[in-house]
């Protein structure tokens, strides 16, 4: 899967864990594709203060 959207296996890793601060569009619009979804089918909102 990593390799199809271009990030390192450990970056993916952050991703699916929920502990990316942020992400690029292009590594959004890569996941979508590579899922066959839109972006509000992996993302949610959440209004809780940021862990530290």
């Amino acid at each position: 899967m990593s390799a199809a959207i271009g990030i390192t296996p450990a970056n993916l890793a952050v991703l699916k864990n929920g502990r990316a601060k942020a992400v690029r569009f292009s590594t959004l619009s890569a996941l979508c594709e590579a899922l066959c979804c839109q972006p509000g089918d992996i993302l949610r909102y959440d209004n809780a203060p940021a862990r530290t």
